[in-house]
C-alpha cells in the first residue's frame, strides 16, 4: 500500500476522487496528508472529514524557494511514495522536483502540450480552448518535471467541445474525466505499472513490474 500526499489549493474534488478510490479498494494506497497554500481551501476540510492530516503552509512573506524548503521539511517527515498535485496553484521549485522526480504527478485540464505552461490554469485554459475554436478538449495526467505542464504524459481523456459551451460548462464536463484519469493514474502507480522512458510513459501489463 502506497502513501499518498496531495497538494491542493482549492475545492479538492480530484482529492476526493482519490480518497474515495482508496477507501473502496480501487487504489492500493492511502492519502496520509493534504497540504495547501490556502488556509480556507475546501480540500483541507475534505481531509479532516476523512481523518487525514491537513497541513496549511502559509506562503505569506516567503519567496518560492523559501516556501519549498518548508514544503521539503514536511515531505521529509511524511515520507510519501507519491505526491499528487490536484489543483495546486503554485509552481514547484526545481529542488523539490529533482528530489521526488518520478514520484510527483499533476492533473491539467487540457490535452497537453496544447494550452499548458505558465498562465494556463483554471478558467483561463477553457477560455483559451474556446477562443481557439477547438473541437475537442480534455485532461492530462503527467509526471512533473522542472518545466510547467511539461513532464511525461501518463493518461489523457477527451471530451467534445459543444457549440454553446462556456468556460464553465466545458470545465464541468472535463472535471468528470479528470476524476477518472487521475484515479486511473494513481492506481497504475500504486501497482508499479508506470515506467518512464524518455518523454514517454510505458504502462506495463498487470503483473509485470
Amino acid at each position: 500500500m502506497i502513501k499518498i500526499v496531495v497538494l491542493a489549493s482549492g475545492r479538492g474534488t480530484n482529492l476526493q476522487a482519490i480518497i474515495d478510490a482508496c477507501e473502496r479498494g480501487e487504489i492500493d494506497g492511502k492519502v496520509i496528508a493534504v497540504i495547501s497554500d490556502r488556509k480556507d481551501a475546501f480540500a483541507l476540510q475534505r481531509a479532516r472529514k476523512h481523518g487525514i492530516k491537513d497541513i496549511f503552509l502559509n506562503p505569506k512573506g516567503l519567496k518560492r524557494d523559501e516556501y519549498d524548503e518548508k514544503l521539503l521539511e514536511v515531505l521529509e517527515n511524511l515520507q510519501p511514495d507519491l505526491i499528487v498535485l490536484a489543483g495546486y496553484m503554485r509552481i514547484l521549485s526545481p529542488k523539490v522536483v529533482r528530489k521526488y522526480y518520478g514520484k510527483i504527478i499533476n492533473i491539467h485540464p487540457a490535452l497537453l502540450p496544447s494550452f499548458g505552461g505558465k498562465g494556463y490554469y483554471g478558467e483561463r485554459v477553457h477560455r483559451a480552448v474556446l477562443e481557439y475554436g477547438c473541437k475537442v478538449s480534455g485532461c492530462t495526467v503527467h509526471f512533473v518535471d522542472e518545466e510547467v505542464d511539461h513532464g511525461p504524459i501518463i493518461v489523457q481523456r477527451c471530451v467534445p467541445v459543444m457549440e454553446d459551451d462556456t468556460p464553465e460548462t466545458l470545465a464541468d464536463r472535463i472535471l468528470v474525466e479528470e476524476h477518472k484519469a487521475l484515479v486511473y493514474a494513481v492506481k497504475l502507480f500504486a501497482e508499479g505499472r508506470l515506467r518512464i522512458e524518455g518523454r514517454r510513459v510505458r504502462i506495463l501489463p498487470e503483473g509485470e513490474k
